[in-house]
């Protein structure tokens, strides 16, 4: 675990911050623990919510759990021993990390769960993350209306097996599909080919994918449940000189991917955006720990969605982007 310090933040004075409402500086203790670092999503999450916290002052610990549950856990337990006040967590496991976040809670800190799901019964202040359903349902939508006519043969990108994230973010899009081509063609078919795991990664995107093409040569679309494996994707389609292979994610908004959209090698994606999630998270989370959340908070926060396509890709497209 790596810890940043930040001069004057054990004041005991109050700060202001637009949006956080004030903290004592003495308690303002926050801890980041991510699930993993292995994708470009993450990274970019982690920097933003390390950034919104400093910007109220905080001092700030980040535990990068290397896709492991069991170091998560002890990752939550050591920030909590060491005194951080307010947990922001990107929980690996939506039961596993259950136990941590209530004990977290029991000790006084304010949890606050961002982009990855928590069972309900979680004590923690709130989940914060995008609308994984309805990007995908309106990536679903447009992709009907993409292929309109042409008979469907998906390959389907998955990150981790038990994931609710992706879960939800797959079956958005496959009820987006059925959607669309009842509206545009009144009766709804597509085949799902195969489905890979890909860790959330471009490397892991790129051999779930070459794997499928062994068994499955005749894909003609190629659905991930986020950006980074589809650009993986997208090498092991180019590696096999298939251009005629319509790529597209349910989620994220990568950097790269957008370029890919611009220029008309990659169909769609759902907004997605790591700055905005983990920003409100931490947002909330500091008016949680001043007593400046407002009664009957949702416990559930989502992000607005939107699909991004060539139509729109300039709206989002920041080439200086962290992710």
């Amino acid at each position: 675990m790596k810890t940043i310090s930040l001069s004057g933040c054990m004041l005991a004075v109050a700060l202001t911050m637009g949006g956080m409402g004030t903290a004592a500086a003495a308690d303002c203790k926050v801890g980041v623990a991510m699930y993993t670092l292995s994708a470009p999503y993450f990274a970019a999450q982690e920097a933003a919510a390390v950034d919104q916290a400093k910007k109220a002052g905080c001092e700030v610990s980040t535990a990068d759990g290397q896709n492991d549950m069991n170091k998560q856990i002890a990752d939550v337990e050591d920030m909590v021993a060491k005194g951080v006040k307010l947990l922001i967590l990107n929980p690996r496991d939506p039961e596993g990390l259950v136990a941590a976040a209530n004990a977290a809670t029991a000790a006084g800190v304010k949890v606050v769960v961002m982009d990855s799901s928590i069972n309900t019964d979680a004590n923690v202040v709130t989940q914060v993350r995008s609308s994984n359903d309805q990007n995908g349902y309106l990536v679903g939508q447009w992709l009907a209306k993409r292929m309109q006519g042409t008979p469907m043969k998906i390959a389907l990108l998955s990150g981790s097996q038990g994931n609710e994230v992706g879960r939800d973010r797959r079956l958005g899009v496959f009820r987006g599909v059925v959607e669309g081509q009842l509206v545009n063609e009144g009766k709804s078919s597509f085949e799902v080919v195969g489905q890979g795991w890909g860790s959330w990664e471009q490397e892991g995107g790129l051999k779930a994918m070459e794997d499928l093409l062994t068994a499955h040569p005749d894909v003609n679309v190629v659905l991930a449940e986020n950006d980074s494996m589809a650009l993986g994707g997208m090498k092991a389609l180019e590696g096999v000189g298939k251009t005629d292979v319509l790529v597209l994610a349910a989620a994220d908004g990568q950097k790269e991917a957008l370029a890919a959209i611009k220029e008309g090698k990659y169909g769609a994606t759902g907004l997605n955006d790591p700055d905005l999630v983990a920003r409100t998270a931490v947002d909330i989370g500091m008016k949680a720990l001043n007593g400046s959340l407002e009664p009957g908070f949702p416990k559930l926060k989502l992000t607005e969605p939107a699909v991004i396509t060539k139509e729109n890709v300039d709206k989002f497209y920041r080439p200086d982007a962290v992710f």
